[in-house]
């Protein structure tokens, strides 16, 4: 009664033996493929804790340029600004890591909250009462008026192009987890697994338990197999190209460390456009919002001091081990390029097959 080990000699198998033995080679395979992924999955999720971490320090770095600019440049609004400096390195890191957000969101909502700040502390500082009502329609009015001239736009522009770059390999990298872990998980059918036994397990029934398939009919009964999986080549190979490119642009001129630390300049400029044009800026809030009640100039003794910049070595070595990073990853991964095309032949390779010896199992016969 056997259905797949059938064969003119004697056997000592038995349907519930084949039943068993197409148990063992599916779990086989899954390890098989598994070990085979391993390396490939560990260099994908080393990356990403390695990519994020430069990312964090970047940031970190850029925050503290930035919270420095007020305590040196602007003390008087230094302690109010520490919040809407915070969210916005906040936005950009979730941003990176794939939020539904976008970059203008971000840089905008910063400005908003910045201009009543810039007003009511720069431009106008005898204000004393800023209510909830006239915080708010400065915020609104700053869409309007516009007190920050085309730096708030030049900002978008930069960190959006330096920016995409990062999020959308960020994105690639968790896509290439999601594939590596599918395949590892694909069903054998039924006559797959009928040919694994007749490959692997059917010369058992005849005794010969230290006989090995041949080299090409191990590749044949593979290549039948994994048909689902090797389809994936074509993809693969574009996926590592879009790696690639992504890579080179993050290195290119949307550098992401060049376009973080710009962001305190780009601020800096953006407040002196708002003070150089200050009294035209103020006719236009009077008309508004209202005139709000003034006293005599602002103290700033209440001022925290904001922690000074991270020492630039600390830029410096996250910028080198950002860059030294991509390079490793990417060419380790133009070496992946044929993973899916040639995974039969890995299958196939090492311990599997008879290599070194003149006999070898054809499925039918040692031969």
């Amino acid at each position: 009664d056997l259905q797949i080990c059938q064969h003119r000699a004697p056997t000592c198998c038995t349907k519930k033996m084949e039943e068993s033995y197409q148990a063992a080679v599916r779990r086989e395979r899954t390890q098989s493929i598994q070990a085979l992924n391993f390396e490939l999955k560990y260099m994908i999720v080393g990356h990403i804790t390695a990519f994020q971490e430069a990312f964090e320090s970047l940031l970190r770095f850029a925050e503290n340029r930035t919270s420095s600019l007020f305590e040196t440049a602007y003390r008087p609004m230094a302690k109010e600004a520490a919040e809407p400096v915070k969210e916005l390195f906040t936005d950009i890191s979730l941003y990176i890591l794939g939020a539904e957000t976008t970059v203008e969101n971000a840089v905008l909502r910063f400005f908003d909250s910045l201009f009543p700040l810039v007003y009511s502390r720069l431009i106008n500082p005898g204000i004393t009462d800023l209510s909830e009502d006239y915080t708010e329609c400065l915020r609104l009015t700053r869409q309007d008026i516009n007190p920050f001239g085309r730096y708030s736009k030049n900002m978008v522009t930069e960190l959006s192009k330096s920016l995409w770059a990062s999020r959308m390999l960020s994105q690639a990298l968790s896509l290439g987890i999601e594939v590596i872990n599918t395949t590892e998980h694909a069903a054998l059918t039924k006559e797959c697994s009928k040919a694994l036994v007749k490959m692997q397990y059917c010369p058992h029934c005849q005794g010969l338990t230290l006989i090995r398939p041949c080299v090409g009919y191990c590749l044949n009964v593979m290549r039948g197999c994994l048909a689902s999986v090797s389809e994936l080549d074509a993809q693969w190979r574009e996926y590592i190209s879009t790696l690639e490119y992504l890579t080179n642009e993050m290195a290119a001129s949307h550098d992401l460390e060049i376009a973080l630390t710009g962001i305190r300049n780009s601020i800096n400029e953006a407040i002196l456009h708002a003070q150089l044009n200050g009294p035209q800026l103020s006719a236009t809030v009077d008309k508004v919002c209202g005139q709000p009640k003034q006293e005599g100039i602002l103290s700033s003794d209440n001022i925290v001091p904001v922690k000074e910049a991270t020492e630039i070595q600390t830029f410096v070595m996250a910028h080198a081990s950002l860059n030294n990073k991509r390079r490793e990853f990417i060419n380790y991964m133009k070496r992946s390029r044929t993973f899916y095309a040639s995974i039969a032949e890995r299958l196939c390779d090492g311990d599997l097959v008879m290599r070194d010896s003149s006999t070898c199992w054809n499925g039918e016969d040692v031969v």
